[in-house]
């Protein structure tokens, strides 16, 4: 099934692509019903060397990767990308394990969702697109994979915005009482296979809702919800997660320690939301100074979803930044 639009429109997506982008092998045109959420955007497959990424491209101009959080997919960024896309080729990938991205298997140590993997991926994927250099925006965990894609490719970003983290180390490094209360899920979802599988499995959409939880239905509207959830709720899909937070606990922070000292060298803006648990408990800029060489940002007035929740204030600082 191709879902809303017809093969017509497939035929005619694809004939649209560059030049460059028609002759890659690497890289496929297809149809799904979540392209409902970035009218006039095209979504694609591009096959990396460890998955296969699903992926939306719109608008024209410089080159803007977008990187979603957990559990969510690229439809995080329904009210921001397209108003972007008036001046920029927006690349809006679902990260390798979660939407329609390939889920392949972790391994014993988790190395399929290290962050130095999922950061490959969307090299390969903006090298498929034809783009060398590019700026980049991401949340939650993918700002995470971004961490990792600006310290083994500095080369290829021009400038990040980071969303709503502190670095993975430095969190572990500093957690507390307060951490493992709000961040509890940091440590039920590295528990070996299949315990949170199965738990999570049990009722994929109470889970959802508990992690959403204040931001449905008043930010996160029914549709999305429902995206997310049919995304999410495949027993691959959870697992793929929990893989994700695994190799954070163990492979990620091997190749964080091999990097100590080691510094982002772009312009880096840090956003956060007021209310969320990072702007609270952490001196955000404070900390990700000593990770960066050139570094600025502020909070939001907005919970963990900023983009979802606070979306013209994002745009605003967004477009001030990438200017």
């Amino acid at each position: 099934m191709l879902g809303r639009r017809s093969f017509l429109e497939v035929l005619a997506a694809a004939a649209a692509l560059p030049d460059s982008l028609a002759r890659a092998a690497s890289v496929k045109s297809v149809a799904h019903s979540a392209t409902d959420f970035f009218p006039g955007f095209r979504r694609l497959s591009v096959q990396t060397t460890g998955t296969e990424i699903n992926v939306l491209v719109g608008g024209n101009g410089p080159p803007l990767l977008f990187l979603h959080g957990y559990p969510q997919t690229h439809i995080e960024w329904r009210k921001v990308a397209p108003e972007l896309a008036k001046t920029r080729t927006v690349v809006l990938p679902d990260l390798r394990g979660y939407g329609d991205s390939g889920k392949p298997i972790g391994g014993p140590d988790h190395a399929a969702y290290a962050k130095r993997a999922m950061a490959a991926d969307q090299i390969e994927v903006m090298s498929a697109l034809g783009f060398h250099q590019f700026a980049m925006i991401a949340h939650d965990r993918g700002a995470r994979v971004g961490h990792r894609l600006l310290l083994d490719h500095p080369e290829r970003v021009t400038r990040a915005i980071l969303i709503d983290i502190c670095p993975t180390s430095y969190m572990y490094e500093h957690a507390d009482r307060a951490f493992g209360s709000a961040y509890f899920h940091w440590f039920f979802l590295i528990q070996d296979a299949p315990l949170p599988e199965r738990l999570i499995g049990n009722n994929a959409d109470a889970w959802l809702r508990y992690a959403f939880d204040p931001a449905i239905p008043a930010h996160i509207e029914p549709a999305a919800y429902a995206e997310y959830l049919r995304c999410f709720a495949q027993p691959a899909a959870i697992h793929a997660s929990c893989e994700d937070y695994r190799a954070a606990a163990s492979i990620d922070l091997e190749h964080d320690k091999a990097d100590h000292g080691r510094k982002i060298a772009c312009p880096l803006q840090i956003l956060w939301g007021s209310r969320g648990f990072v702007g609270r408990n952490y001196d955000v800029l404070g900390v990700w100074r000593g990770f960066a060489d050139d570094v600025s940002g502020n909070a939001i007035e907005s919970g963990h979803w900023i983009a979802e929740e606070a979306p013209g204030d994002l745009l605003r600082e967004a477009q001030r930044f990438l200017i």
